[in-house]
Order: structure tokens, then C-alpha cells, then sequence
């Protein structure tokens, strides 16, 4: 312990230093973290980083899907849930089928359930490695809202096709009846116990007498109990994570006040990149463990790469595969909501991006560190463990290299985006909300306090100053009962942009940002 102790103090410090280092540099942070861990491991005398497969998904997924599923506009998700499922469902099966042939023809001694297996690992692409590439360039909210949410619901979709062949590696058969009963059970299992935890979570956030230390220190624990009370029974664990989240996610401004939703949100990102940063860093830590074994069963390291190349490329080609039958689908049986572009060619553009936007990353590591050394207790070694290893660092390697520093070039270069999206537009969202906001607050006052704003000062500086309101040097002028009826005037804020946030034109990221400023406006008031 007290050398593992500085170990993973030393990795908490690397993983900031290369974030800061990948910030100049503008490129994402986890093609660093990969590299940097890669590197670090190749340092004599580090001791040898080992997971207990049991505990790899607890211990990492939960958290992360959480916040994730926190994080994402539930109004854009519904907007294009066809593409979203399709991707995360669909297209997941097609590219794990598509590693389980390729790789059972040219690996030998590979099963298809050995091939399952491995295309269950590496066909989710990874949320946080397109997040961190896309953020150096700009792309339409349609696109973002696709990525964000096919990367929540394809976990779930490749974790159950990994479970499935997993038990089909162990006992040596595959039952399509009992498998497609228990799909459903856990799909729909995990769905109903993610929103019933949810739900139980929200109420007690509401009726106990929680502060923003509390109600902070139970959103950590919570995606731990949804995703393990799920599995306890059968289900999708992955499914109540993300089920919940979007549920406690919708329903923050009633059961979290100011004061918890502001904390907290910055105790999450603290808390999610060092998850991430650590994920990744084993990524690299783990190669040269990863090669021994290789060794050991003698396989060369040359024909191990080769494999990883050749499943790189069938990922890669089949999702571009998809993208383009998903456009063309969409063009005969959905013309109206195909995505806009300045001209065909760059309209024929848009699929290829989509497809170049499968990097791997964290999801597929816990997954291939979750493989059981055995097959059981006891038992003969698991067949092709160290490969499959391998295989996927190559594959997470390759895609957030490759794709990953290529991808902010390729949609400069051929400005795909040109003409979808102009920045007056966005001011002219943001103007509208801000204007249709002002005349609220306006006819708020005049409707509830019309007789307090005669002669009173306050109340005759919040109607001429509105907009200045946070510059005020003086606050002599807000006393208790002026501050209890400004209270009032931004919960009615709240209300009016959660109705405003129905309107479809409007960006939910506008009305996040302008929700966040009205928390900490009320928290200002609160020291006051």
C-alpha cells in the first residue's frame, strides 16, 4: 500500500499535467493520456497495475455514464432517436457480426463466440474521446446530439452482446430463445430500475432535510446502487445508469437547489476527468503485460498488430458503411429531416464524418479488462485473453490517433459545416430568450408586487437596472423582503425557460448556460 499509495498520487499528477499539455497543443487529451501511459510504462522499477475483472465495470462505468447522461440534451435525443437507435443498436450488432466473421476466418483457432466477444468490446465508441476532439471545432447540435447519444445507449447494446458471448465462450452453445428472452428482460429490467431508483432518489433528495454537501455526496453514490441493483437481478446495469440519469437529470430544478446544482457540477467534472485520465493512463500501463502474455502463448508481436490493424479496419469500414445506408434510409423513407449542408458534395460529406467519428476508449478497456483470466474458478486458462487484450489497446491506440487528430482536419478542410450554422444565428436564439426573458420578469413584478413598486427604491432600481443588476456596487438597497420577492423573480425565470426550452428552435444549451448564471446570481444574493 505504501508503495501503490504515491503511485497513484504520481498518476493523478500526470493526468493534469497532460491535460494542460494537450490544451496547448489542441488536441484531445485522451490521444495524450494514451501515449503518456504507453510511455510511463516502460519506466523501470513501477509497480504492475492490475484490476480485478470483477471490479472494472463498478468501479468505473458508473459514475461516467451518470454524468454523461446528466450531460446530454434529453430534447435533441428525442429529436433524432431514430438515427440514435439505430446507431446504437443496429449498428453495434452489425459491426460486432462483422469483427465475429472476419475474425474467425483469418485468426486461428477464433471461434464466432470468441469473435462476439471481441466485437461486443470494441464497437462502442467512446463519448469522452469524441467530446474532447470535436470541442476544438464546431459542429451543428444535431451532429453533437447524435454522438452524445448513440455513445450512451451503444454501452448498453455491446455490453449485452459482451455478456452473451462471454457465457457462450464458457459453456460452448448459444441458445437464441433463452438469449432473446433475456435481452429483453435486461433492456427493459434495466430501464425500469434505473427510473424507479430514479424516481426514489429524487423524492428523498426532496423530503430530507439535505445541504449541498449531502445532496452532492448521494448523486455519487446513487449510479453505484442503480447499476448494481440491476445487475443483482439480471438486468442491464449500463441501462438503469443511464434510464436514472436522464430521469434525475430532467427533474434537477426541482429536487436540487442552487446552491448543490453549482457545487456539484463542479465536483462532477473533477471527479469524471480523473476517472477518464486513470482509464486511459491503464490503457497504456497495461501493454507490456499485455505483451508478455502474448509471448508466452507465442504469438508474435508483429502478427498480434496485424490482427489489431485488420480489426481497425473492419470497425472502421463498417461504420462508415452504416453511416451512408443510415443517410440513404433517411433519404427514401425520411426526406424531411435529412441534415441540411451548403451543397451535395459536402451532404455526401456528413456520412463519412459520422463514420470517422468511431475513436474507442474507456468502455472498451473496462470491457476487455473484465474478461475472467479463467473460464471458471479453477478452470483452464480463458482462450485468446491476451489477444483480445491486445487487439483492443491496438484498436484504441489506432482510432484516437488516427481518427482522432485527423478528424478536427478533415472537418476544416472540407468545411463540411459551412452554411448549416452561423454564429448570428446563435445570438439571435440567445437575443430572443434573453428579451422574451426580460419581458417576463417585467410582467411577473407588475402582476405580483404592483403595489410594492410605488416609492420603493428597490423595486424602482430592479425594473431600470435589470440588466445591471449584478454590476451594482451598492446593495444597501436590498433588504429582506426585497431579497425574498428577487428570489421569487428568478424560480419564475426557471419556470419560463423550462417552457421555453419546448420550443424546438431553441438551442438547450442556451437555456443551460443562462439556468447556471441564474444559480449563481441567487447564490451572490444569498451572501448578500
Amino acid at each position: 500500500m505504501h508503495t501503490l499509495l504515491p503511485f497513484l498520487l504520481a498518476m493523478v499528477a500526470a493526468i493534469v499535467l497532460l491535460n494542460m499539455w494537450a490544451a496547448k497543443l489542441k488536441i484531445a487529451y485522451p490521444i495524450l493520456l494514451v501515449i503518456g501511459g504507453l510511455l510511463i510504462s516502460f519506466i523501470p522499477g513501477l509497480p504492475v497495475v492490475k484490476i480485478n475483472p470483477d471490479l472494472i465495470f463498478f468501479l468505473f462505468l458508473p459514475p461516467l455514464l451518470f454524468n454523461a447522461a446528466w450531460a446530454i440534451s434529453f430534447k435533441e435525443m428525442k429529436k433524432w432517436w431514430r438515427i440514435i437507435g439505430s446507431f446504437a443498436f443496429l449498428v453495434v450488432f452489425f459491426t460486432a457480426l462483422s469483427v465475429a466473421l472476419v475474425t474467425n476466418y483469418y485468426i486461428p483457432g477464433f471461434t464466432i463466440a470468441l469473435g462476439f466477444l471481441l466485437g461486443g468490446i470494441v464497437s462502442p465508441p467512446d463519448a469522452v474521446s469524441t467530446g474532447a476532439i470535436t470541442k476544438f471545432v464546431k459542429i451543428p447540435n444535431s451532429t453533437s446530439a447524435v454522438l452524445e447519444g448513440e455513445s450512451l445507449l451503444n454501452d448498453a447494446s455491446s455490453l449485452i452482446i459482451f455478456r452473451f458471448a462471454l457465457v457462450a465462450v464458457g459453456t460452448g452453445q448459444f441458445v437464441w430463445q433463452d438469449a432473446t428472452l433475456s435481452f429483453l428482460w435486461m433492456v427493459i429490467g434495466g430501464v425500469a430500475i434505473g427510473l424507479l431508483l430514479g424516481w426514489i432518489f429524487v423524492q428523498a433528495h426532496k423530503r430530507l432535510p439535505t445541504d449541498a454537501p449531502s445532496d452532492i455526496a448521494l448523486t455519487l453514490i446513487e449510479p453505484y446502487f442503480m447499476y448494481w441493483i440491476a445487475e443483482q437481478v439480471g438486468s442491464s446495469g449500463v441501462m438503469a445508469v443511464v434510464s436514472g440519469g436522464l430521469y434525475m437529470s430532467a427533474r434537477s430544478l426541482i429536487f436540487l437547489n442552487s446552491t448543490s446544482r453549482i457545487r456539484g457540477y463542479s465536483v462532477w467534472e473533477s471527479f469524471v476527468f480523473i476517472l477518464n485520465g486513470i482509464v486511459f493512463l491503464i490503457i497504456g500501463l497495461e501493454l507490456p503485460e499485455i505483451v508478455d502474455g502474448l509471448r508466452s502463448k507465442g504469438i508474435p508481436l508483429s502478427t498480434a498488430i496485424g490482427y489489431g490493424l485488420l480489426v481497425t479496419g473492419v470497425l472502421i469500414a463498417a461504420r462508415i458503411i452504416s453511416s451512408f445506408a443510415a443517410m440513404i434510409a433517411t433519404f427514401i423513407f425520411r426526406p424531411g429531416v435529412m441534415p441540411r449542408a451548403s451543397s451535395r458534395t459536402r451532404q455526401m460529406l456528413m456520412p463519412l464524418l459520422l463514420g470517422w467519428t468511431g475513436m474507442r476508449g474507456v468502455v472498451s478497456l473496462a470491457a476487455a479488462l473484465a474478461i475472467p483470466v479463467t473460464l471458471y474458478k479453477g478452470g483452464p486458462p480463458f482462450p485468446h485473453r491476451d489477444l483480445i487484450l491486445f487487439i483492443t489497446f491496438v484498436v484504441i491506440l489506432l482510432t484516437l490517433v488516427v481518427q482522432g487528430l485527423t478528424l478536427p482536419i478533415f472537418i476544416t478542410r472540407f468545411r463540411i459545416f459551412d452554411g448549416i450554422f452561423k454564429e448570428e444565428e446563435e445570438g439571435s436564439a440567445k437575443q430572443k430568450m434573453k428579451q422574451g426573458l426580460k419581458q417576463h420578469v417585467y410582467q411577473f413584478l407588475k402582476n405580483k408586487h404592483d403595489n410594492e413598486l410605488i416609492g420603493h427604491a428597490g423595486m424602482e432600481k430592479i425594473m431600470k437596472n435589470w440588466e445591471e443588476k449584478t454590476k451594482a456596487a451598492d446593495d444597501s438597497w436590498m433588504d429582506e423582503k426585497m431579497k425574498a420577492i428577487f428570489f421569487e423573480v428568478l424560480e419564475s425565470q426557471r419556470q419560463y425557460l423550462t417552457e421555453l426550452n419546448k420550443d424546438p428552435s431553441i438551442d438547450e444549451e442556451i437555456i443551460r448556460q443562462q439556468l447556471y448564471q441564474i444559480d449563481l446570481e441567487e447564490e451572490r444574493l444569498k451572501i448578500i
